[in-house]
């Protein structure tokens, strides 16, 4: 018991510390009247689509609790066999419970995404403000807004799982709690990454390649529901994203842990003793890392003369201090506690250099930082700008070719992780491998979150005609966002695949399956069809970014068409940015519904018509195809984005060139691959997987 007081404490500890983060960026300057102007436009956008998308989720939390309550009311274990080593005899009736953690876990994803939304549209006005200062002052800024979310998440997310099993002791208690979470991730990702893809992409087209305009330029009625969608998509959404991802590994790993028990058909209580510590496991590294990313948060300091080489070597530095503090902290307990072997380390450790090498690959292949070897530079961003002069479909090759080859290393990795936790923990290795991976959130969330905070201070400091040093710093920023975001992406998808391989694990222990042969036609179907998902899911989301993008640009271009003046800059003369806003909403409150019902709804028809042996095998195909499809998805997008803004710099003819329309019409497509697509893929996986566990004994 104490060891999960101390992870609570930890979690509570990490809320102050955003709160205090939070007043230091409110203490911060808000600029001139335009900066505040342009500041409060964004955030009355923001807080309409966030009002408008939690009261239509808040319709299907009603329906889930209820479906929860009513028929999930089984016993996974035999409380006959452990009713005298737990106390009190954890499993009892569970359906209420399950659907009360339900609720608990939806409402603890909207308040993180929420809460870091509230901050990050206070940030950006404070971020742009401080860069008339300097570069160090801007991004400490920024990062503290990042830091707000990133401390946020892995407080709320510990706090509630620690509070449930201290309670319950009951894997499915937690695992409704992450459902809760999960349900709401996918749809403010899907919905959110619909509505900025959605503004974005029109902004870019007409306003670049059509108007000849500047990036966030004022004349653009769509810069402002871009401005917005950066903060309902890339904060809001991915906010909500990884407070799943962080819940859901330690779920799984404490589900694994004490399923054992179970499956080993055999229990004492020396044996409850030992899984009893595993489970609290998880709760312990996840509270050693919030402290740990607290500490790792002070190394991030930078000079105003620094590269883009030595901007990411200043989170570098705070990752890697995080990450070494957080395995010294998880060495000493497993050291001090006598039931756990020291092996549980090195399987943290393993989690966490998988982490790294993911982060790093990623870093690699969406970063115009170029790997050198022997002397001679490798770097696909440069090739893909390179190859925007021979056109448009050049840039779209390259970028497709990257994103396929880029899934090399994170499968590798992938592999030899799943390898050598299994070897040194079975099963229950690989769930608390994905805890390590994320066990410093706090921090690797931080630096993901900020770089929204980054392009927004860069595009009010273009519409509000800011020094152009202002907009240089906030560039050079926003650049690194590029790719601290798409390392985050990594990390969540690589902790996806070892979460929803543990939560598979789990399934099988709910249900009693031993094995899954493919040559059994049902198996073999489930596996046919889970493998599908991912890719009906990302073209029904791919689609409606594709069409909530159409209309986007037909009220762009109506407005230049029809408002006179705005083209031509007419002082006095402003474009209708709350119809682009209310455009945007609409498109992707619309289209969020259907491929969000996926995730619920196919594991529950697959189970109900073809058996729990079927949905097994349908949960081992998405894992599968999702992870490859995820990471090409991720990977291609970053490095389009960010061959653009090499371009942008003045390579191979810099901005209002040939290669520069190439270049924006791959950033365009590449859009909705890595903020709308791909990451709300991880998401697919695991809430498929916990509908699964949770469901999976009525298919039995």
């Amino acid at each position: 018991m104490e060891s999960i007081l101390l992870a609570i404490a930890a979690g509570a500890v990490g809320l102050v510390a955003a709160a205090l983060l939070a007043m230091r960026v409110l203490k911060q300057s808000q600029g001139n009247d335009e900066v505040r102007a342009i500041g409060d436009l964004i955030q009355e956008g923001s807080a309409a689509f966030l009002r408008k998308e939690y009261s239509i989720l808040a319709v299907f939390v009603a329906i889930i609790f209820v479906i929860l309550a009513l028929f999930i009311d089984y016993n996974i274990l035999d409380n006959d066999k452990i009713a005298s080593l737990s106390e009190g005899g954890a499993m009892t009736s569970q359906g209420p419970w399950t659907s009360i953690a339900y609720l608990l876990g939806a409402i603890g994803s909207a308040l993180a995404g929420f809460i870091g939304m509230s901050i990050a549209v206070r940030g950006n006005t404070r971020t742009a403000t401080a860069a008339q200062t300097g570069l160090n002052k801007a991004l400490q800024v920024a990062f503290s807004t990042g830091a707000v979310m990133g401390l946020t998440v892995v407080g709320i997310g510990i706090i509630g799982v620690s509070s449930l099993w201290l309670l319950f002791e009951n894997p499915n208690v937690i695992a409704g709690f992450g459902f809760g979470a999960s349900s709401i991730a996918l749809f403010a990702r899907v919905g959110g990454g619909i509505y900025t893809k959605a503004a974005d992409v029109g902004a870019d087209l007409v306003g670049k390649v059509e108007a000849g305009l500047d990036e966030d330029d004022p004349r653009n009625p769509a810069v402002i529901a871009d401005n917005v969608g950066d903060n309902v998509g890339d904060v809001a959404g991915m906010g909500a994203d990884l407070f799943e991802s962080y819940v859901g590994s330690i779920i799984a790993t404490i589900s694994l842990a004490f399923f054992a028990v179970s499956a080993s058909g055999v229990v004492t209580a020396e044996a409850f003793q030992v899984d009893a510590s595993k489970a609290i496991l998880p709760l312990v590294i996840a509270g050693v890392g919030i402290l740990s990313s607290i500490l790792g948060m002070f190394l991030v300091r930078t000079g105003d003369d620094a590269d883009m080489g030595k901007l990411l070597w200043t989170l570098r530095y705070g990752i890697f201090g995080a990450g070494i503090l957080s395995l010294i902290g998880t060495a000493v307990y497993i050291n001090m506690n006598d039931t756990l072997s020291f092996d549980l380390f090195w399987v943290v450790v393993t989690g966490i250099v998988v982490g790294q090498v993911i982060g790093t690959s990623t870093e690699w292949f969406t970063s115009y930082e170029g790997l050198k070897i022997f002397g001679k530079e490798f770097n696909p961003v440069k090739w893909i700008a390179q190859q925007s002069e021979t056109g448009h479909p050049s840039t779209i090759i390259a970028g497709i070719s990257v994103g396929l080859y880029s899934t090399v290393i994170p499968a590798i990795a992938i592999v030899v992780g799943i390898f050598i936790a299994n070897e040194l923990a079975g099963l229950y290795g690989i769930g608390l491998a994905a805890v390590g991976m994320l066990s410093t959130l706090g921090i690797t969330l931080a630096t993901d979150a900020y770089g929204p905070v980054a392009d927004n201070a860069g595009g009010i400091a273009e519409q509000a005609h800011l020094d152009p040093k202002v907009r240089e710093r906030t560039d050079a920023l926003d650049a690194l966002g590029n790719t601290t975001a798409a390392t985050g992406k990594g990390f969540a998808i690589g902790s996806a695949v070892l979460t929803a391989l543990a939560l598979l694990v789990a399934y099988a222990f709910a249900t009693g399956i031993t094995e899954l042969d493919l040559l059994n036609p049902k198996v073999l179907m489930g596996t046919i069809i889970g493998g599908l998902l991912p890719f009906l899911f990302s073209g029904l989301t791919m689609q409606a970014v594709g069409s909530a993008a159409g209309d986007m640009i037909e009220e762009v271009r109506r407005q230049f068409r029809e408002i006179p003046g705005l083209r031509e800059g007419k002082e006095g003369v402003k474009p209708d940015a709350a119809r682009a806003v209310a455009i945007s909403t609409q498109g992707s409150l619309k289209a969020m519904v259907v491929p969000g019902l996926i995730a619920i709804v196919a594991p529950i028809l697959i189970g109900g018509l073809m058996g729990a042996a079927a949905l097994g095998g349908m949960l081992a195909g998405s894992i599968v195809s999702g992870f490859l499809l995820a990471i090409f998805m991720a990977n291609a997008g970053g490095a389009w984005d960010n061959a653009k803004k090499f371009v942008e710099l003045g390579n191979f003819g810099g901005k209002g060139s040939d290669t520069h329309a190439a270049a924006v019409t791959g950033d365009t497509v590449g859009d909705p691959f890595k903020d709308t697509s791909g990451p709300a893929i991880n998401i697919l996986l695991k809430l498929m997987a916990i509908v699964s566990l949770i469901f999976g004994p009525l298919f039995v």
